[in-house]
């Protein structure tokens, strides 16, 4: 005989249904997707619920794309997009500065100077007169950089200043360092061939594609060999179909990059094939995704941003990674200063650090990374830096006045 129904029953189902529908929403996709439909099914509540992840900042690039397009027919022309990446390059390695810091609900506003002090090192080192080797050069000023870091880090760490304080010093500071250094002259050449091809040189177009293959390859084995290994253990992981589209969707834009750099964009002579300086960035990428990523380092940086008095009482120590984390941001905007200085192949007293670090923060920002902490990756600075230097690429198609970029 069938048991009637209690009421009780009904009123807790109807209780459930939220909730568990709640929870749906605030779980990643690969916790509750055993198949792609689910996985697509889970992606799209969560994106309806408010958490697009890089979604908008993909639509945002494709619209600027499109406004500019529309405006000047030479916008996405495969000489533009390939001057593009290398003029995004130091906003996309500024951004990646700014990750490091924010990941812990702090700010670094001393970025842009910083980057300017490292590439103005490197080209008093590398001078005429001076004729360092551009390896130690380059080794140097990073070491510089890097030690500028740490004493912001130790200063807001064992003193307990507040990062806005000790960056903003830092911003005035290392401005004044950067030009006593350059002194009346205030402009320095650099001759050396290499550094000036960090943004000038190119690869071969052959290999060009041999180099995207060797790196599309890397990163397939790696996401299935990682993915295989968490699905075998019982840990969460996406299906192997959302695997398999991942390293498609990697290999495609490695195919649509190479194909734009590998048409001529050269006027007297030809000029063909993928920019060193995209490697330099991408190097730089996979090296904080990993460590951010696969490291006990990575996960006490994102523990102290989320909750550092929860972090300290697991026994993570706060001042260390903080201050770890400061080095780290200067010297990756150290790389940037090198990059920038290697763009207009000259170091002066008019490299406007300022304007840098609004970039570089708002990149950061702009690609995904939160403000007060815990939340953020290297990868989604590249995306924010992109769409950072497209707007500005295309104002200067446009020959719009100074006035007229600093507003928009």
């Amino acid at each position: 005989m069938a048991r009637p129904e209690d009421p009780q029953d009904s009123v807790v189902e109807e209780m459930d249904e939220p909730a568990t529908e709640k929870a749906a929403l605030l779980a990643a996709p690969e916790l509750i997707a055993q198949s792609f439909g689910e996985y697509v099914r889970a992606w799209v509540l969560r994106v309806r619920s408010g958490d697009a992840g890089s979604l908008p900042v993909v639509g945002g690039l494709l619209l600027i794309s499109i406004l500019f397009q529309s405006l000047n027919s030479n916008f996405l022309t495969a000489g533009n997009l390939v001057n593009l990446l290398i003029q995004g390059a130091v906003y996309m390695l500024l951004a990646m500065a700014e990750v490091w810091v924010l990941l812990l609900g702090e700010i670094d506003l001393s970025a842009g100077y910083v980057a300017g002090l490292g590439g103005v090192v490197m080209a008093e080192l590398i001078k005429q007169g001076t004729d360092w080797p551009w390896p130690a050069a380059i080794a140097v000023a990073l070491l510089a950089t890097a030690g500028i870091g740490a004493l912001h880090g130790t200063l807001i760490t064992r003193i307990g200043l507040p990062s806005f304080v000790v960056t903003l010093a830092g911003l005035l500071g290392w401005q004044g360092v950067m030009l006593l250094i350059l002194g009346q002259g205030g402009v320095v050449s650099i001759n050396s061939t290499f550094i000036n091809n960090l943004t000038s040189g190119q690869l071969t177009v052959a290999m060009s594609w041999i180099v995207m293959a060797a790196l599309v390859a890397a990163y397939g084995v790696r996401a299935w060999l990682r993915d295989s290994r968490r699905r075998a253990s019982g840990l969460v992981a996406p299906p192997p179909s959302v695997t398999v589209l991942r390293i498609a969707s990697v290999l495609v834009a490695g195919i649509a990059v190479v194909l734009i750099c590998s048409v001529n964009r050269g006027v007297l002579t030809p000029i063909r094939g993928l920019p060193w300086v995209v490697l330099v960035v991408l190097g730089v990428v996979a090296v904080w995704s990993f460590l951010l990523g696969r490291t006990s380092f990575g996960r006490y940086v994102y523990a102290i941003g989320g909750n550092p008095e929860a972090a300290r009482r697991a026994g993570v120590s706060l001042p260390l990674i903080r201050t770890a984390c400061f080095t780290f941001a200067s010297l990756t905007a150290g790389i940037a200063g090198i990059i920038y200085a290697s763009r207009l192949r000259s170091v002066s007293t008019s490299i406007d650090g300022g304007t840098l670090v609004l970039y570089a923060v708002a990149a950061a920002v702009i690609g995904g990374t939160s403000l007060f902490g815990g939340r953020g990756k290297a990868s989604q600075a590249v995306l924010g830096g992109l769409v950072i230097a497209a707007i500005d690429n295309g104002m200067g198609l446009q020959g719009y006045s100074a006035y007229v970029r600093f507003i928009v």
